[in-house]
Order: structure tokens, then C-alpha cells, then sequence
């Protein structure tokens, strides 16, 4: 148990980085990168390529091209669908990073949560933004996609800040995210016997 209480800050951390990138992967690349090379923070060893000028360059390019994509109905489903393959793989990495010194097996163990965490939001942000695409207004969007904006840098701040306040926020979320994807999931189901009448 104490070993466990030692190494919170790095659960929130790997927890925050592997949420937060469901959501805007780059944006957590673009963030984290930034805190560590101005110095705000001590990036663990396996993070610290993120402060490398390239990678802040690279996903500060990405995330100005994903702040405008993601505004668009239509063009953040398709923008979703392709980073289906990029988020989940990019949330599994950091988490693993953050433990890069313990050892394969805690590695491991991270990536797979990680992993999973990564997939929980980004399946919950691309099935909620399926649905409100159905409606004729782009407003609802647009408030989605900028919460979203605002929610990355306000869970990273909450995992250095608060790290155990993070851990119990990203397990509500994931209670969330499967209570939205049994919403989404009966939503289909209605819609599908409705068009079949």
C-alpha cells in the first residue's frame, strides 16, 4: 500500500496522459512537451523526448490542424475514424513512458491500461460526436469540441496538482463513458428498429 501511495503522482500522470490522449493526443504531446522544456515541470525519463524542439514543433503543427479539423461536422467523424489508429497506440506509449524506469513488466502493465484509458474517451468523444452530428445546427459541435480543448490542459493541471483527485475524476469518467456508450449503444438499436418499420 505504501509503495502504492509512493508512485501516485506517477499513476496520475500515465492516467492523465492516457485519457487526455483519447481526446487530443497532440495536445498532450504539444503541453507536456512544453511544461518540461520551460522547466515547469521534471518530466520523467521516458517523457523527456517530448521537450525536444522537433516534437514540440511537430505537435504544435498537428494541434492547430485538429483545433480546426474537430470544428467541422463530418470532418471530425472522418478525423476520428483515421485517429482511431493514432490515439489509442499514443495513450498506451505515454503511460508506458512514464514508468519507462521500473522495469518491462510495469511497462507493460501501464500501456495496457493505457491503452484501454486511451480507447475509453476516444470511443465515448467519436460516438458522442456521431450522434450530435445528426443534428442540423453545428453549435453543439463546436461546444463539444471546445470542451474537449479546455478539458486536456485542465486534467494534465489536475494530475500535477492533485493526483489523487485525478485518479478518482479519470475512474468517474470511465463509469461515464460506459454508461454513454450503453446510451449510444440503445440509441443505435431504437434508430434501427424505427428505420426497419
Amino acid at each position: 500500500m505504501s509503495a502504492l501511495l509512493q508512485h501516485l503522482p506517477e499513476l496520475a500522470l500515465a492516467a492523465a496522459l492516457a485519457w487526455g490522449s483519447g481526446l487530443r493526443a497532440y495536445l498532450v504531446v504539444l503541453l507536456v512537451g512544453l511544461a518540461g522544456a520551460a522547466g515547469w515541470m521534471e518530466l520523467p525519463a521516458g517523457l523527456r523526448v517530448l521537450q525536444h524542439p522537433l516534437v514540440v514543433g511537430a505537435s504544435g503543427f498537428m494541434t492547430f490542424v485538429e483545433f480546426f479539423a474537430d470544428k467541422l461536422p463530418w470532418v471530425d467523424s472522418a478525423w476520428d475514424a483515421v485517429h482511431s489508429f493514432i490515439r489509442i497506440p499514443a495513450g498506451a506509449a505515454l503511460a508506458a513512458a512514464v514508468f519507462s524506469d521500473a522495469g518491462g513488466a510495469v511497462e507493460v502493465a501501464a500501456a495496457l491500461v493505457g491503452g484501454s484509458l486511451a480507447a475509453s474517451a476516444h470511443l465515448a468523444k467519436a460516438g458522442s460526436r456521431a450522434i450530435v452530428n445528426t443534428s442540423p445546427e453545428p453549435f453543439s459541435n463546436w461546444v463539444l469540441s471546445l470542451g474537449e480543448d479546455a478539458l486536456v490542459p485542465a486534467t494534465l493541471w489536475v494530475a500535477f496538482m492533485h493526483p489523487v483527485a485525478l485518479l478518482v475524476i479519470v475512474a468517474l469518467l470511465v463509469v461515464a463513458t460506459l454508461l454513454l456508450a450503453r446510451a449510444g449503444w440503445k440509441w443505435i438499436t431504437r434508430s434501427r428498429r424505427h428505420a426497419s418499420t
